[in-house]
């Protein structure tokens, strides 16, 4: 089933503006947040020195610059998040995807590479792998979408036949031809599978509940495959 959405509505699935799961997703590991005040520090340090030592005098411009470099640890995971918000919306049609999972299957992702010694001064590349979930879910029109996401131990209640949800997006107006979708929802087990929380869930559960109740299918037509990458 495939219901078209209006553009507000879209707006409210996907903000413009990070949500708090969409900041957390992009402030990362305690790690990513010491790189992010380094910088922070680095900047004020920066003004200070040209202020205090080499006697500059800053105008409002230099004073903007300074604070918005003081506070980059907060601003930067919200500007990262809005950036990858506006990605999507840049789409101009879309609609609400309800279909079923026609597969699963879990793969390795390389994430990074560590060189580091051995106990005999011998040098030692080590591959840091993630394990990742792979969902393909379609409809009986022939349309499907293939999504991986980080692997979780509230997968394992994933089975083949289950009903799933998404937000699609695409430029076509009849959307017989899918460019984006969202992370997906498995409304028996209150689950979303993601590597990218793009909705506001409360938004996306509204217009579940909405739309609940069997609906007539649409006749098959037309669409790609995609998969993300």
């Amino acid at each position: 089933m495939l219901v078209p959405l209006t553009r507000k509505k879209f707006e409210q699935l996907i903000p413009l503006i990070a949500t708090g799961l969409q900041y957390q997703y992009y402030a990362g590991k305690f790690s990513n947040f010491l790189q992010r005040l380094l910088i922070s520090v680095i900047a004020i340090a920066v003004i200070l020195i040209g202020e205090i030592l080499l006697k500059l005098e800053f105008g409002p411009v230099t004073f903007f610059v300074g604070v918005m470099g003081a506070f980059f640890w907060l601003w930067y995971p919200v500007f990262q998040a809005s950036v990858r918000n506006a990605k999507c919306r840049r789409y101009k049609y879309s609609g609400f995807f309800r279909g079923r999972i026609l597969d699963w299957w879990i793969t390795d992702k390389l994430i990074g590479k560590q060189e580091t010694v051995n106990s005999k001064g011998e040098l030692v590349i080590v591959e840091n792998r993630e394990k990742r979930i792979n969902l393909e879910i379609g409809d009986n029109t022939g349309f499907a979408v293939e999504l991986q996401a980080p692997l979780r131990n509230a997968h394992k209640v994933i089975v083949r036949g289950q009903i799933a949800e998404m937000i699609v997006m695409s430029n076509r107006s009849d959307l017989s031809s899918i460019e984006e979708f969202s992370d997906v929802y498995i409304p028996s087990y209150d689950l979303w599978v993601n590597d990218y929380p793009y909705v506001r869930r409360d938004f996306f559960h509204e217009v579940s509940r909405r739309l609940r109740r069997k609906q007539p299918e649409k006749p098959p037509r037309s669409r790609q495959r995609m998969e993300e990458t």
